[in-house]
């Protein structure tokens, strides 16, 4: 249904009161108006008749007749007023219409009975004389006390409609012109009252629309005017609400979205309420598009299910760990709580993710690492026992196994002792980067090499292998030079066990604008590739009887990767079977828009 203006509703209604009143003045008016012109004419027909009376008094008999007739007559026509006068009887003595023989008694008639009786006769009715609407005036005749006769004055209504009609039409010209009045002070008040209502309503629809810096003007009315001072204090207070609201909202939405946890938040059906895209990652969600939908509907787990069924239907919170199965499985804790309002009403569950497959994966390593330890601690302490064991049992007086027995016990004791050093070193290194205490100062990249090769000379004389060089006198780096040196030195062990007697092993420095790279290379039996990625990890062997056999500790080459990363730097292997392997250790070039250090 079509509302209308508040304009057309007041305009109207003023309109419609003004011209029931207009014309309910103009009925009262006219009617007392013909009352008061009736009585008038009333009046002003007895005083005609009172001077007739005195006019007649004295020969209003019957013998006087023709003579009082004739008097009615030249009255009559000079006053405009008809003139009759009646004797007690009814009977018609003279009249200035008509002629009195012809015209019925007059006894009954209402104003000649009353004026028969003493009274001043007034009446209103039809003349059959004359055929027209008359008023009737008729006063008695008194002589000596005695009523002689009446006098009775008349005039036509018409007269008396005419000069009323001439003022009825007056007063409706001024009713007219009174409505017309009436009416354009209507519609001005009515505009006056709507206009600022109007403005209210324009600026209530900009404030529907979000524009709160709009202000309304405050009408002179106390009404008004109180309206529209509460809409503007109601646009400030809901702008610094809103505000505020956006800011909170802006700011619970960066640390959502900023948080590692996955947050989600579903009702009671466990439709999406909100998910940040942390969530979002961990369930393969799109955040734009799940608000709303169950999260069946967007993530089939039935451990997820499970567990939200759980925290729904349970009243404290409630912790669980599930498996996301994909292309590569993923271990979440996720911990869930009950959603209420502010009356205490359930109204759904909130949901914190955390991933938890690193956390997974390094308990796995070390898990691996405890077992690896036990293992290679064990079995050297095995062997120690057990030819203990024999020499106890009188072994020991064989001399030339005695001697035997007990150089196997001081190897083991060797590789022991090899072991926990390579397991300390680790430690200390590992320990070091993390707290920033070793001390990388620029110097000669070569008198490092150098130094870790003389290191290993005499086992590369043993085995007749060569080693040799290839490294600028000019190239610097940032390093460590004592562990820098243990690194190339783990390498060039490695490489020496693992190449052929007689053999070669390279060490060669390539220089860049990025980067330094050192490589170690050897001719020896080479690595398969599936040994590659896990090569660096503590106590992995590619072949674990041939490097026990060899010396081997198995944390060579992960002292190697954490000393290479505490220098910021990475390393890399390469190796085709049979034809050797290559160990590059890649460091950062200290002249890459980095000041020079103090040299070593």
């Amino acid at each position: 249904m079509r509302r209308k203006r508040l304009l057309w509703k007041l305009y109207p209604a003023y309109l419609a009161i003004i011209l029931l009143s207009i014309a309910t003045v103009g009925i009262y008016a006219s009617t007392t108006l013909k009352k008061v012109y009736l009585h008038k004419t009333a009046k002003d027909l007895e005083a005609r008749a009172r001077l007739i009376e005195k006019e007649v008094a004295g020969s209003f008999t019957n013998e006087n007749r023709a003579l009082l007739d004739l008097l009615c007559k030249t009255l009559g026509r000079s006053a405009s007023t008809r003139i009759t006068l009646i004797l007690p009887s009814g009977e018609v003595l003279g009249d200035s219409e008509e002629d009195p023989r012809r015209m019925d008694n007059h006894a009954h008639r209402p104003e000649v009975k009353k004026a028969l009786a003493g009274q001043i006769g007034v009446s209103t009715r039809y003349s059959h004389t004359l055929r027209k609407e008359m008023m009737y005036v008729a006063i008695p005749v008194i002589k000596e006390g005695k009523i002689i006769g009446v006098v009775r004055t008349s005039i036509p209504v018409t007269e008396i409609d005419t000069a009323l009609s001439i003022i009825y039409r007056e007063i409706a010209l001024g009713g007219v012109l009174m409505i017309i009045l009436a009416a354009a002070v209507s519609l001005y008040i009515s505009r006056r009252i709507s206009q600022p209502l109007e403005e209210m309503k324009r600026g209530a629809k900009r404030f529907a629309e979000g524009d709160f810096t709009h202000r309304l003007l405050v009408p002179d009315s106390e009404e008004l005017g109180g309206l529209a001072e509460a809409l503007n204090q109601m646009a400030q207070q809901l702008d610094e609400k809103i505000r505020v609201t956006t800011e909170q909202r802006n700011e619970l939405e960066a640390i959502l979205s900023g948080m590692r946890e996955g947050v989600l938040a579903i009702d009671t059906e466990e439709r999406i309420l909100m998910l940040n895209h942390a969530a979002g990652s961990l369930l393969g969600i799109d955040v734009s598009t799940a608000k709303g939908h169950t999260l069946q509907e967007m993530i089939r787990n039935a451990d997820l299910q499970r567990f939200l069924g759980e925290v729904l239907t349970g009243q404290g919170p409630t912790e669980a760990e599930i498996v996301l199965h994909g292309t590569e499985s993923r271990f979440l804790q996720v911990s869930g709580t009950v959603l209420s309002d502010s009356g205490g009403r359930k109204i759904g569950a909130l949901v914190v993710l955390n991933d938890i497959t690193k956390l997974r994966h390094l308990e796995d390593i070390r898990r691996e690492f405890v077992a690896n330890v036990s293992h290679e601690l064990k079995t050297p302490i095995t062997s120690v026992k057990g030819f203990v064991e024999t020499l106890r049992e009188g072994a020991i007086d064989d001399k030339e196994n005695a001697r035997k027995f007990l150089e196997i016990i001081s190897k083991q004791a060797d590789r022991l002792n090899a072991i926990i050093e390579d397991l300390l070193s680790l430690s200390r290194i590992e320990q070091e980067a993390e707290k920033g205490e070793i001390q990388l100062m620029e110097g000669d990249l070569r008198r490092i090499l150098e130094a870790a090769i003389l290191d290993c000379e005499t086992r590369a004389r043993e085995r007749n292998i060569k080693v040799t060089l290839n490294c600028s006198d000019e190239v610097r780096v940032k390093a460590n030079s004592r562990l820098l040196e243990q690194a190339v030195s783990n390498l060039l062990d490695n490489a020496l066990k693992y190449s052929e007697p007689g053999g070669i092993v390279e060490v060669e420095v390539i220089k860049d604008e990025n980067e330094v790279a050192i490589k170690v290379r050897d001719h020896g039996y080479g690595i398969p590739p599936g040994h590659l990625p896990r090569l660096f990890e503590r106590f992995y062997r590619v072949d674990k009887a041939r490097s026990r056999e060899l010396g081997g500790t198995g944390l060579g080459l992960a002292i190697v990767k954490h000393i290479v990363q505490a220098h910021g730097g990475h390393v890399t292997v390469e190796s085709t079977l049979h034809k050797g392997s290559t160990f590059t250790i890649h460091l950062p070039n200290p002249h890459k828009g980095l000041p020079s250090l103090p040299t070593m």
